[in-house]
C-alpha cells in the first residue's frame, strides 16, 4: 500500500486505542505512553503524541522531503467500563508481543468500541445499591439507613440512565441524583422512623461524589499533564455543585411541605468501628468495581484490598495521624499490592487501584466544603484544603506504591523514564524489533 496510507493506518490504531483508554478513566501519561509504544512498535519513530482532556493528536514527520501526517480524534463520551479497559490492555500486549498484527488489532479495537457491556443494566443497578450499602456501613449507619441508602443508590442509577437518553449535560444528572437522595430522606423524616438524614443523604450520593476526578487530576499533574489536570478539576467542581443544587432543592421542597430536615455534611467524625470500616470499605470497593464492569475474577481481591486499605486508614486516624497522611499510607499499600494482584488476575493495575481507593476518596470533604461555602460559612475552606490534601496524598501514595512494586529491569526503567511514570494501564515494556515497518505490514 502507499506509504502515506500505511502511516495513517498505524496512527489511526494508536488513536483508537488511546481514545478507549482515556474515555475509560486512564491517566494522560498512561495514554501517551501506550500510544507512543504502539507507534514505535509499528516503525514510526519520533511520533508526537498530544493528549488533552477531550482531544488526542498524533503527528509523524518522516523527514523534510516527506509530507507530515497528523491525525486527531475527539473524546466525546466518558464511562468507567473496566471490561473494555482490560480488553484494550490485552490487545496492546498481544500486538507488542507479535501475537497479532496491526490489521487484526484494528479489527479488534473496532469491535470493542461498538460492543455492549458484559453485565445487564439491572445488575449494575444492584452494584450501585451495594456501593451505597457499603458506605452506609462505613459511616456507622444502622440497618434502616443501610436499606434506605441501597434503595436510593439504585433509584439514582436508574434515573441517571434514563436522563442519558435525553443527552442532557452531566451537571443535570448530578442535580437529579442529589434531589432524589434528599427527597427520600425528607420522606422518611416525615414518618415516625428515627434516622439521621445526613447519613442517608451522604450514603446515597457517594457514587455521585466526583472524588475519582480529583485522583485523575492530581495523577495528571504529578506526571506533568497540567492542562488535562485543570480540566479534570473543573469537571469535578461542576459535578459537585450539581449535587449541592439537587440537595438544596430537595430540602426546600421538604420545608414547603412542612418537613424541615437539617442535613449536616460534616460526617468526617462519624465513622464506624474497625470491623464496620473494613466491611464497609470492602463492600464499597467491590460494588464500585462491579458497577464499572470489572471482570468477575477480580472482585474478591478488590474487596480484600479495599477492606485492608480502609482499615489501615482508620487505625492510623484513631492513632491521631492526620487524615491526609493516613489516607496516603493506605493508598501506598493499595498501589504496592495492585501491581502483583493485577498481573495474577490479568487486569490492568488501574482497575484494582481505582476500585480499592473508592472508600478513601475525598468526595465527602469536597461536598462538605462547597456546602459550607454556599451557606457563607468560610470554615468550608478548611474542608476544601483537607480534600485537596487527601487527593494529593492518595495519588502520590498510589504512584509511589507502583514505583516500588513494578519490576526494575533496565529495559523497563529506560522505557518508563522516556514515556511516563509508573503504569496503571498499558504495556510495561515492549520488545526491540529490528524489522522495518514495510516488512511487518507486507
Amino acid at each position: 500500500m502507499p506509504e502515506t496510507k500505511n502511516i495513517q493506518r498505524s496512527l489511526d490504531l494508536a488513536l483508537r486505542v488511546g481514545e478507549m483508554l482515556l474515555s475509560n478513566g486512564a491517566g494522560a501519561a498512561d495514554v501517551t505512553a501506550t500510544m507512543s509504544s504502539i507507534c514505535q512498535y509499528l516503525g514510526l519513530r519520533g511520533v508526537l503524541v498530544d493528549v488533552t482532556f477531550t482531544t488526542l493528536t498524533t503527528t509523524y514527520d518522516a523527514g523534510v522531503e516527506e509530507p507530515t501526517v497528523t491525525l486527531r480524534r475527539m473524546v466525546t463520551h466518558r464511562e468507567n467500563d473496566y471490561a473494555d479497559l482490560t480488553a484494550v490492555d490485552h490487545l496492546v500486549s498481544d500486538l507488542l508481543n507479535d501475537e497479532i498484527d496491526r490489521d487484526e488489532a484494528a479489527a479488534r479495537i473496532l469491535q470493542l468500541s461498538s460492543s455492549g457491556h458484559p453485565y445487564p443494566r439491572w445488575a449494575i443497578t444492584l452494584g450501585w445499591a451495594a456501593t451505597a450499602t457499603g458506605v452506609a456501613i462505613l459511616l456507622g449507619g444502622d440497618w434502616i439507613v443501610t436499606v434506605l441508602a441501597a434503595v436510593s443508590g439504585a433509584t439514582i442509577e436508574v434515573l441517571q440512565r434514563r436522563l442519558e437518553r435525553f443527552r442532557l449535560p452531566y451537571f443535570y444528572s448530578q442535580v437529579a441524583g442529589g434531589f432524589v437522595a434528599t427527597t427520600l430522606a425528607v420522606g422518611v423524616a416525615a414518618t415516625p422512623v428515627s434516622i439521621n438524614p445526613s447519613l442517608v443523604v451522604t450514603a446515597s450520593i457517594v457514587m455521585l461524589l466526583a472524588g475519582l476526578g480529583w485522583i485523575g487530576a492530581f495523577q495528571d499533574a504529578l506526571t506533568g499533564f497540567y492542562l488535562t489536570a485543570n480540566a479534570r478539576i473543573l469537571e469535578v467542581m461542576f459535578a459537585t455543585v450539581g449535587i449541592i443544587v439537587g440537595v438544596s432543592v430537595g430540602l426546600s421542597l421538604g420545608r414547603s411541605l412542612g418537613v424541615d430536615v437539617l442535613v449536616d455534611p460534616d460526617l468526617t467524625g462519624g465513622l464506624s468501628n474497625l470491623p464496620g470500616v473494613a466491611l464497609g470499605s470492602a463492600i464499597t470497593a467491590a460494588g464500585f468495581a462491579f458497577s464499572a464492569y470489572s471482570p468477575a475474577r477480580i472482585l474478591a481481591p478488590i474487596a480484600l484490598i479495599g477492606g485492608v486499605g480502609g482499615a489501615i486508614s482508620f487505625v492510623l486516624i484513631e492513632s491521631q495521624v492526620h487524615r491526609a497522611a493516613a489516607t496516603g499510607a493506605a493508598a501506598f499499600f493499595v498501589g504496592f499490592v495492585a501491581y502483583s494482584v493485577a498481573g495474577r488476575f490479568r487486569v490492568p493495575p488501574l482497575v484494582v487501584v481505582t476500585s480499592s481507593i473508592v472508600p478513601l476518596l475525598p468526595g465527602l470533604s469536597i461536598y462538605t466544603s462547597l456546602t459550607l461555602l454556599a451557606s457563607e460559612n468560610f470554615t468550608g475552606i478548611v474542608a476544601m484544603i483537607t480534600a485537596v490534601a487527601v487527593a494529593v496524598l492518595l495519588s502520590a501514595g498510589v504512584i509511589l506504591g507502583e514505583y516500588v512494586a513494578q519490576p526494575l529491569q533496565r529495559e523497563a526503567r529506560r522505557l518508563e523514564r522516556r514515556l511516563a511514570g509508573p503504569r496503571l494501564v498499558g504495556p510495561i515494556r515492549i520488545r526491540h524489533v529490528r524489522r522495518s515497518r514495510r516488512e511487518r505490514d507486507s
